[in-house]
């Protein structure tokens, strides 16, 4: 009686408190999830069989031939069957449906709703999971409540785990008994007595240590727990709290992440042979481990099968078409600590200022991004094929690379590394290295402002320059072919990339009002100088797709973004980032030098791409190469796409790369993969052609030499025509004639 009284009630006491304590304050630590965009999917959209499929492994679907299950999928030619999951985010969502998708010509044909063979106009694929912020317990969790939870897998799990659950005190004497006269029998453990009560508080009070104590305790909290708490909330704690498996230093718990994590789906709708496997593995989750002992996993899944038939719980043909299927476990854990660490710094850069890091880690919180799967993986392969390609130059060289929606803005995918998923420095977005003849095109469209000044066809001035400068040294820039031109029109002088011309027209136009236009882009430290007019200017990959985002959108000066938004546990949308897109600035100069920068990659210095099968996209881009072959750039655009590359020395070194012969070829191999829209070769609006006589820039006619078709701002040229008049004059004079018909690809320069 002393004992009772003197050490066990005190002890009781505390033990009493601390559960009670932690059981009413439990409060599972959920991680953040950051998901990619969803797949939208619409008749006309570009997509291919294999960037299809491409995401639909990525975002954890499996092809079993039939598409019944929510993230399955199967294929018939080149139509796919497609069960999707159905998503909630922070526009909404979607529910869970089978469609029919027919692909052809690189496009989506046909959408159908694969219930009734009726078309539809949209539908989006659940986005792929791409990261997760962790806490300190790197635990891997997804809260669900008893009522969503299948209830073969409630009942499933009583029969295997504690068949008196319903009706014990926490402990079960009978199960005890039980399992000793078994394993006495064995000769070695082969069953236990544990109820689900004591494996919750095991894992929710107690160390793993094997003594008396332990058990004690283990058995005193189980009672104490049962005489608190109502048996269905123990059993919600216990289905959430549960550990079943671990990938590398993140450890699953609880049966719905558990779901996601070997089969990629929602604990709802998990099938039978699969709900045996997972309550089956609460036994031993490393030895059942159904990735690394495949033979265990199926083994002790039909058993439990067995056990569901036993209990009454299935019927004997159920548990024989269940053992019939093969495990169908996903290829990789639907797990992903930080897939993508370049996205993921821009992701954080962006949402710092209304999330914290803590917030982040134990938020609970589902971050929706931009990121394109597809883009993002085929920029990765482009960087490493071209690096790979190049020899001995591109095992020194780093690269980088950023994909943008050029209609949004939404940044689809950023590669800082050469090596994919390298968490070290992102070149993307701090390695500001001086970008060449990439600037250009800005300053053509600055002067192009002012059209009753300026057009395509109008002559610039390439000839030798000598400047002395205040420091009282002479600069004396060259043309990367180390000649002159004379006079060229302005077209040609951008398509070839002719420092001289570009000097001259930039110095016209006049400095300060280039650098105020790009410091208007948020660019600070632009150099005063005239060697800011040919890429004497550092910037990041991500900075200069900022500016080119400015060409691709039209004219709209659209910020980039990696977030679409923020949703809490609750499926609450807390926060939503928007642009909203004002009129455009400046849009006939725009158009203008986008129509100039398709044909860089015509008959300038890109020309592979209008040599090439890429031919058809009608790209707008520009080469870039900084002094000494130090720095490779290429930014292009198609109707859709955006990609910006740079390749380089981290030592800042002479890399050997010019823009073409480097960033380019990247630029070119992540198009031959990446389904995209073409840029329209139609006139844009508020534009007209013209035929010009650059030596006049004045209208023309076309059988004139030297005479020049190039789009105009409408009306700022006379109607009036000049004609050949005053060239047979001139001819008779003695005057010089004009030949400045664009370069072949055979004799453009091709190394800018």
């Amino acid at each position: 009686m002393g004992l009772l009284f003197g050490f066990l009630l005190p002890y009781t006491m505390v033990l009493n408190k601390r559960v009670q304590d932690r059981f009413n304050d439990l409060v599972f630590a959920v991680p953040t999830r950051v998901y990619a965009r969803p797949l939208e999917l619409a008749p006309g959209t570009p997509m291919t069989p294999a960037a299809l499929e491409l995401e639909l492994t990525f975002a954890g679907y499996s092809s079993d031939g039939h598409a019944v299950v929510p993230g399955s999928w199967a294929k018939s030619g080149s139509t796919y069957l497609i069960s999707s999951r159905g998503y909630a985010g922070p526009d909404g969502g979607e529910l869970p449906k089978r469609i029919r998708v027919s692909l052809s010509r690189g496009q989506v044909t046909s959408l159908q709703d694969a219930a009734g063979d009726k078309p539809i106009d949209v539908a989006h694929l659940d986005p792929a999971r791409i990261a997760t912020v962790y806490g300190p317990q790197q635990e891997e969790r997804r809260i669900v409540r008893l009522a969503d939870v299948p209830p073969l897998l409630i009942s499933g799990l009583q029969a295997v785990e504690d068949r008196d659950f319903k009706h014990h005190i926490g402990i079960d004497f009978t199960a005890i008994l039980r399992a000793s006269f078994a394993n006495l029998r064995a000769g070695h453990t082969v069953q236990g007595g544990s109820t689900l009560t004591q494996q919750l508080v095991r894992n929710l009070f107690l160390s793993r240590d094997q003594n008396f104590v332990r058990k004690f305790n283990e058995v005193l909290m189980s009672m104490l727990l049962e005489a608190h708490y109502p048996k269905d909330r123990i059993l919600q704690a216990y289905v959430n709290e549960v550990f079943l498996g671990q990938q590398g230093d993140q450890a699953v718990h609880g049966f719905a992440a558990a779901a996601e994590f070997y089969f990629g789906r929602r604990l709802e709708d998990l099938r039978p042979q699969e709900i045996a496997l997972l309550v089956g593995m609460v036994k031993g989750p490393s030895y059942y481990d159904p990735r690394r002992y495949p033979d265990h996993a199926l083994a002790r899944r039909n058993l439990v099968l067995d056990e569901f038939v036993g209990t009454g719980l299935i019927t004997a043909a159920q548990a024989n078409a269940a053992k019939a299927t093969p495990l169908d476990i996903v290829s990789n854990g639907q797990l992903p600590h930080n897939r993508f660490p370049a996205f993921m710094e821009l992701v954080r850069a962006q949402i710092t200022a209304d999330f914290d890091e803590d917030a982040l880690s134990q938020g609970n919180l589902s971050i929706f991004t931009t990121l394109d799967p597809a883009a993002q993986l085929y920029t990765e392969q482009a960087i490493s094929t071209t690096t790979a390609n190049l020899g001995k130059r591109g095992d020194a060289a780093q690269a980088a690379g950023v994909v943008v929606d050029a209609p949004t803005g939404s940044v689809l995918a950023m590669v800082g590394s050469k090596v994919p998923g390298d968490q070290g420095f992102n070149r993307a977005m701090d390695a500001r290295r001086q970008i060449g003849s990439t600037i250009k095109p800005f300053v053509y469209l600055v002067a192009l402002t002012q059209p009753e000044r300026w057009n395509l066809a109008t002559q610039l001035d390439d000839s030798p320059i000598s400047e002395r400068q205040p420091d009282g040294s002479t600069w004396t820039p060259q043309n990367d072919d180390n000649q002159s031109h004379g006079m060229v029109p302005m077209v040609d002088a951008l398509a070839h990339s002719w420092n001289l011309a570009s000097i001259r027209l930039g110095e016209n136009v006049g400095l300060p009002r280039i650098k105020a236009f790009l410091e208007s882009f948020g660019l600070s430290g632009v150099n005063p100088g005239p060697s800011m007019l040919i890429g004497a200017i550092d910037l990041a990959p991500l900075q200069v797709a900022q500016l080119y985002e400015y060409i691709a959108a039209d004219g709209h000066a659209l910020p980039l973004l990696a977030v679409r938004g923020v949703v809490d546990g609750d499926g609450k949308t807390i926060k939503r980032y928007q642009v909203q897109s004002g009129p455009g600035e400046y849009q006939p100069a725009v158009r203008l030098v986008t129509w100039a920068m398709q044909q860089v990659a015509i008959y300038g210095t890109a020309h592979s791409i209008g040599d090439s099968s890429l031919a058809s996209l009608h790209a707008a881009g520009k080469t870039g190469t900084s002094n000494e072959l130090r720095d490779s750039w290429f930014a292009g655009f198609t109707g859709q796409h955006l990609a910006v590359f740079w390749m380089g020395r981290d030592d800042n070194k002479p890399s050997g790369l010019f823009g073409a012969t480097g960033s380019l070829r990247a630029w070119q191999e992540l198009f031959r993969k990446l389904p995209t829209r073409p840029l329209s070769t139609a006139l844009a609006p508020g534009l007209e052609m013209a035929t010009v006589d650059p030596a006049s820039g004045k209208r023309t006619d076309a059988q004139c030499e030297g005479a020049r078709s190039v789009p105009v701002v409408a009306g700022s040229l006379s109607q009036d025509s000049q004609g050949c008049f005053w060239q047979h004059v001139e001819g008779l004079f003695g005057g010089g004639q004009n030949n400045n018909a664009p370069a072949t690809s055979s004799t453009a320069p091709v190394r800018d």
